[in-house]
């Protein structure tokens, strides 16, 4: 599921389980504050080449206008904020 018209200035990025272990990547827009709007996308996986393909069908500039993403520690995390939104300051959550 991709929602572009719901990326904002400030996201969250984090892996989760949401069945039968299944894991997903999803990345929020912090603004919405959980509520209608908030999703920008749900990939099915966390490999980094997977979710960045499918981030990668959200204009660049629109994705150039990300200032934040916080993300945990994971390597493929990082990797994905990077790729995709370059401008933005990360920061890592415990």
């Amino acid at each position: 599921m991709l929602y572009p018209e719901n990326l904002g200035e400030q996201l969250s990025i984090d892996e989760t389980s949401l069945s039968h272990g299944e894991l997903y990547t999803i990345l929020i827009n912090k603004a919405a504050k959980g509520k209608k709007g908030a999703i920008v996308t749900i990939v099915a996986g966390t490999k980094a080449e997977t979710v960045i393909s499918v981030l990668k069908k959200i204009p660049e500039r629109a994705r150039k206008k990300v200032t934040e993403v916080t993300l945990d520690r994971a390597g493929n995390m990082e990797l994905i904020c990077k790729r995709c939104f370059p401008q933005a300051n990360r920061f890592q959550s415990i």
